[in-house]
């Protein structure tokens, strides 16, 4: 049997900057990486695309 330790998850490069992400940070490779990702969502740069309810007429109701 080897002592070669299989990992658990696949190295992924950072999403804002490509190098390769840290363990403590992950998936971003610092923390400046992490807070510029935070700072897209808060600021409404990135939106998750979805359907808006329809408000029924009332005509439709009776």
């Amino acid at each position: 049997m080897t002592g070669a330790v299989t990992p658990l998850r696949p190295r992924r490069a950072c999403p804002e900057c490509g190098r390769p992400s840290d363990r403590a940070t992950y998936p971003f490779c610092s923390p400046r990486c992490k807070s510029v990702d935070l700072n897209r969502w808060l600021s409404g740069a990135y939106v998750i695309p979805g359907v808006e309810d329809e408000v029924p007429d009332k005509e439709d109701e009776a």
